[in-house]
């Protein structure tokens, strides 16, 4: 494709085989910045623009029905000369989450003086958040009203209870976006980014994707190779396995995490008195849980809420010490405050994370084919449960709608490298939960000219987080396409100290979670 002002040339091709974009389609027309509107009462920062880019609703006919993607921008403080690098964009993932929520902490954290350098774009892909539509299928007061049953069934009556919510939020969906969900694709969003450049006026973009956002930048530079000026990938969603399969993985790849967090309480028994091994830990988590089950902390935290709270655990050990305190605070004392707490700031779910859970299933479920026999799915996530307690039945039932959904999953994009795409750098930690580490090395492996830089530990969402090692590796690339001569290794951030100072010292990481959009509800994958 070329610049805003010209006419687009036939020959893209989409994942199914048909042609995308006739000759006579017309790129969309060059972006008008403006101040952003408030949000939650906040005004947006002067320096911080807002737009919004036109896009096709359905790419094979590029002159049918039209929807708009919202973006933002930071504006480089370098003039178009040679010290400007040109456009950044970035996406936290999801699918579903907001991408104009990381413009930002990007901004605020890129090492050096790339902040001065780039023009920092984010956007919120179709459905999304300030998106025309917005996707929403259910009222989450109602929907989500804790405690809600819990996500473990013992038995098939509580098993159909599950199963009902699941075809109702899928049937809702089906009832209100019909028209939209047949649209609602990785492949579509790849196709919208691209839409962006064009808007923008750029001959190619540089791109920094999170989780799920480094399948849709994987998909993006494989339709556009050309287009790719600069590519980040970090914690590395595997494009082989989406997505059924590659939930599967996330079940034993967060039990394993759990599991270093239940180490890690044992150690600082001291401090928490939660057991001074793994087994005496773990027998105090599932007790926990199981009185939840009978008597929920507050009337509101039940074992689904705690599910989703402790979640987060999974993807951060920076916030160890306060889910430790919460649960120790319970546990030995009977106080169910620190609980409440920590599931109305990490678990609750408000009509944003309704959206994005949305598009969440809308993408996921219409991305690729999902089993339509339960059978399949019990007797899979029997077989799961056994070995990954912590996160099988959470995770299936958080995915459940895809075997409902009104539109059937189609085939991929086949993500591969091209000799037209520069170079990439592909960031991933070791014992990452979210997205583990061998879909790193699949993607490694599809794009022959990347480089792998690996942090020891397991959080998610490696760079801009207090990595040096890690920014040091990006600063290189983001400035002139340096990359590490093989791939490489940087150690693990320290240990969480079981100290309430924590609470202070961990702001950070907080802040990069919640850009990420992870501290809504379960996702964020």
């Amino acid at each position: 494709m070329v610049a805003a002002s010209a006419v687009l040339v036939a020959g893209t091709v989409s994942a199914d085989g048909m042609a995308v974009a006739g000759a006579a389609s017309r790129a969309p027309a060059a972006v008008a910045w403006g101040p952003c509107p408030q949000t939650s009462g906040k005004q947006a920062p002067a320096e911080l623009e807002c737009a919004t880019v036109r896009v096709p609703l359905d790419y094979r006919e590029p002159r049918g029905h039209q929807i708009k993607v919202a973006i933002n921008r930071l504006k480089a403080k370098t003039s178009r000369d040679a010290d400007h690098l040109g456009t950044l964009l970035v996406n936290p993932g999801g699918p579903g989450a907001s991408g104009r929520n990381l413009t930002a902490y990007v901004a605020r954290n890129l090492p050096g003086d790339l902040r001065d350098r780039y023009d920092i774009v984010g956007f919120d892909p179709r459905g999304v958040g300030a998106s025309e539509p917005a996707m929403r299928c259910v009222d989450p007061a109602a929907y989500y009203k804790a405690p809600r049953p819990d996500a473990v069934p013992r038995g098939r009556a509580e098993e159909r209870v599950l199963l009902s919510r699941a075809a109702a939020y899928a049937n809702a969906c089906g009832n209100r976006w019909a028209w939209l969900l047949p649209h609602l694709t990785t492949e579509n969003s790849a196709r919208d980014m691209d839409s962006i450049r064009a808007a923008l006026g750029e001959q190619k973009i540089s791109y920094l994707g999170y989780s799920y956002g480094t399948y849709l930048g994987a998909v993006y530079a494989t339709l556009f190779p050309q287009r790719v000026k600069r590519l980040v990938l970090d914690s590395v969603v595997d494009p082989t396995t989406v997505w059924y399969e590659s939930n599967l993985r996330q079940n034993a790849a967060f039990e394993r995490r759990h599991r270093l967090f239940l180490g890690w309480a044992a150690e600082h028994n001291s401090v928490y008195r939660l057991g001074d091994t793994t087994k005496e830990t773990s027998f105090a988590y599932y007790a926990m849980r199981d009185r939840l089950r009978e008597r929920p902390a507050g009337g509101i935290v039940g074992p689904s809420e705690l599910d989703d709270t402790f979640t987060i655990t999974g993807y951060s050990d920076k916030v160890w010490p306060a889910f430790a305190a919460a649960w120790s605070a319970y546990v030995r004392k009977g106080e169910v405050q620190g609980l409440v707490d920590l599931y109305n700031k990490h678990g609750k779910v408000d009509a944003a994370d309704e959206n994005s859970y949305a598009v969440y299933l809308g993408v996921q479920c219409r991305d690729a084919r999902w089993p339509r026999d339960w059978d399949k799915w019990r007797a899979d996530m029997t077989r799961s449960h056994r070995s990954a307690p912590f996160l099988t039945w959470p995770n299936a039932w958080y995915n459940a709608p895809c075997a409902f959904w009104p539109v059937r999953g189609g085939e991929p994009v086949e993500v591969r490298g091209s000799a037209k795409l520069p170079p990439i750098l592909i960031l991933q930690s070791r014992d990452d939960a979210a997205t583990p580490y061998r879909g790193a090395l699949t993607v490694h492996r599809l794009f022959p000219r990347s480089r792998l830089v690996v942090e020891q530990g397991g959080n998610h969402g490696v760079s801009l987080g207090g990595n040096q090692c890690v920014d040091g590796h990006l600063s290189a690339y983001l400035s002139d396409g340096s990359l590490p001569a093989r791939d490489a290794g940087c150690r693990a951030l320290p240990e969480p100290s079981a100290s309430a100072r924590m609470a202070a010292e961990s702001r950070e990481r907080h802040d990069l979670l919640g850009s990420l959009g992870l501290l809504g509800l379960l996702g964020g994958r």
